[in-house]
């Protein structure tokens, strides 16, 4: 028996299967980034989780016996699309092949398929790697805009080699061709004691590369230009609204400015904190999905907030460098409880009946 909200209904013009395809686009200014920065190790890694997750879906179909017209509507792809951004250049095709089956099966098809997954797949399944498999999700590749690069990412042979077989394979050690992240090696070194200004000043951290993509990180949260200008698209297409990113991104940086200024050697500043790991693609892209978050204005914005505080907090105190996909996931079980407080006004409320 369907069940059915209070009327008005009036349908928006976009098909589910639109709204996957607009995500996509808005990932593209990210997509095209990695592809520079990471060579024939990103294309490698971008097809392999999207391949996978395609093959994976129609063969939850099939075993549930649902069409594989379903497979039309883009959420498989982008979940894929999703999954590879957040992964390090360094990451084998096993590896990647087993996170695309975790975020499709465990992430998404195990809770009744499309509108009904309690978490992001992509960061579900982002998650149990690194869990799992430490050392693989914290190695980073340097980027090809670096001086001299170990590994030529633009070498499709060698790439393909590493992407098949590791470092091992080509006799070449992580440490020849990896570098810290930025927010690894802050955290690091505070652990040693050192005040954050002499850590990033013996980084050499620039906000300027941060803000382009010079940095090392995953393949996709690196620049954070181009995951702006995505961000911008799905909000001037009314894809997403501003609630749940601005809130979001607006309490990181209120917290890390707050004790920045007052305990400036403990705790990195707020430009840090914008441009250093995966808030931005998680603010715009993972915090928005519409099925693990909250319905109304102001339930996005408690979610909002509450992503940002555990994101600021996790940094700060956590065991994990980077806490913003740790944050969204946290928030995702929080939702049931916001969108039971915050509740959706009913159509016509507040109107007397005089008749």
């Amino acid at each position: 028996m369907p069940v059915m909200l209070s009327p008005p209904h009036a349908h928006g013009g976009d098909s589910i299967r639109m709204v996957m395809l607009t995500v996509i686009l808005a990932l593209l200014p990210a997509t095209m980034v990695s592809v520079y920065l990471f060579g024939w190790l990103a294309v490698l890694l971008i097809v392999t989780c999207m391949v996978t997750a395609l093959v994976t879906e129609a063969l939850c179909l099939k075993w549930m016996q649902r069409p594989l017209t379903a497979l039309l509507d883009n959420s498989a792809a982008l979940t894929g699309l999703f999954l590879a951004l957040t992964l390090p250049a360094a990451v084998p095709w096993w590896m990647a092949v087993l996170a695309s089956v975790f975020a499709i099966v465990l992430g998404k098809q195990i809770y009744g398929g499309l509108g009904y997954n309690i978490f992001n797949p992509a960061l579900s399944a982002r998650i149990i790697l690194l869990i799992s498999f430490p050392l693989h999700m914290t190695t980073w590749i340097v980027p090809m805009s670096a001086a001299e690069p170990a590994l030529n990412l633009y070498d499709f042979s060698l790439c393909l080699n590493f992407f098949l077989a590791g470092p091992d394979a080509l006799k070449v050690g992580f440490d020849a061709i990896s570098m810290a992240s930025p927010l690894g090696y802050v955290k690091t070194e505070a652990t040693l004691g050192v005040p954050v200004l002499e850590a990033l000043k013996a980084y050499d951290y620039s906000y300027l590369n941060a803000f382009l993509g010079f940095e090392a990180g995953s393949i996709g949260e690196t620049s954070a230009l181009a995951l702006l200008i995505g961000g911008i698209f799905l909000l001037a297409r009314h894809t997403i609204t501003w609630h749940i990113p601005f809130s979001y991104i607006a309490t990181v940086m209120l917290l890390s400015g707050l004790f920045n200024a007052i305990y400036p050697e403990q705790f990195t500043p707020p430009l840090f904190h914008l441009f250093a790991g995966g808030l931005i693609l998680c603010a715009f892209f993972m915090a928005t999905d519409p099925v693990s978050s909250p319905v109304t204005p102001m339930g996005q914005i408690v979610f909002g907030v509450g992503c940002g505080v555990l994101t600021w907090s996790i940094r700060s105190f956590g065991g994990y460098p980077e806490g913003a996909m740790f944050a969204v996931l946290l928030m995702n079980c929080a939702v049931p409880l916001i969108d039971h407080y915050f509740r959706p006004r009913v159509y016509g409320h507040g109107i007397k009946d005089e008749s």
